[in-house]
């Protein structure tokens, strides 16, 4: 396994529109300097792609969905000696019409939740902030369909009618800390995609009650199959939310990045491995 120390450069993505980005930026690229490692600050993962420079993630913003997904500590000091110290992996990205997004891309539900989701709301209750955000949302929500097709033909197209969400996962996590489902994994070459149906709230409960391990994907209102490749129509054309920007109008193609970053992670984690791209015809 590959160590930060060998790492020809890292890559310190922070969040500096978070409540402690900013101010820690500067305090960790000093604590890392000191350490003997070579570090420039990136603010995009999607930039880093298919490049030599290693990733090293502070975990700084409100959600934190990466660092839950890469098994990465809260604390800086500890964050910072992954990035001196861990072993380096290689992990997927998702492409939403070429654009690089790390965790989830969904349309719905989650874009009403960004888009009550201000900075002033985040600052007053930080994490607490999500689930104020997404009250306000499902009571203004309006449902929609979505077409899916599959161009490496695993499968059949599907039609989905009367959704609150759906989404499209490539990493574990989502919206501070929700599971995109049991098996999700950002290093397994594959999308997890789910579609929650408008139901009653007795039913939204339920599935709400099983979002932080992904068991919802069990539930008779989601629908949930894996996929490298799709294409997303909905009805009609709905905004899209890309790791929690909206970005852009549905229909949109995704298709997963095999092993796009190089990302530091603790010593011994199980979260992914080094085991660089899919071979070809694979």
């Amino acid at each position: 396994m590959q160590s930060a120390s060998r790492a020809s450069s890292v890559a310190v993505v922070v969040n500096e529109g978070a409540r402690r980005g900013a101010r820690a930026l500067e305090r960790a690229v000093r604590e890392l300097e000191v350490r003997g490692v070579p570090v420039r600050a990136a603010h995009a993962a999607g930039l880093l792609a298919h490049s030599d420079v290693v990733m090293g993630l502070l975990p700084l913003g409100t959600a934190n969905d990466l660092s839950r997904t890469l098994g990465l500590p809260r604390r800086l000091d500890a964050a910072c000696e992954v990035v001196a110290h861990g072993d380096v992996v290689d992990v997927d990205l998702g492409r939403a019409d070429g654009r690089a997004f790390v965790n989830v891309a969904s349309a719905g539900l989650s874009v009403g939740v960004t888009e009550h989701l201000d900075p002033a709301l985040k600052r007053r209750l930080g994490s607490g902030a999500y689930p104020v955000a997404l009250l306000r949302a499902y009571r203004r929500h309006q449902p929609f369909a979505a077409t899916l097709a599959f161009p490496d033909g695993d499968r059949a197209p599907l039609r989905w009618e009367g959704l609150l969400q759906v989404a499209v996962g490539n990493g574990r996590h989502h919206g501070g800390g929700n599971a995109v489902s049991p098996t999700a994994s950002i290093d397994d070459d594959l999308l997890d995609v789910y579609a929650i149906r408008v139901a009653g709230v007795r039913e939204h409960l339920a599935i709400a009650r099983a979002l932080k391990d992904g068991s919802f994907v069990a539930h008779p209102a989601v629908e949930h199959v894996t996929t490298r490749r799709l294409h997303l129509v909905t009805s009609p054309p709905t905004p899209l939310n890309l790791d929690g920007e909206v970005v852009g109008l549905t229909p949109t193609s995704f298709e997963v990045d095999r092993n796009a970053l190089h990302v530091l992670v603790p010593a011994g984690s199980t979260a992914a491995v080094h085991d660089g791209p899919r071979r070809p015809g694979a």
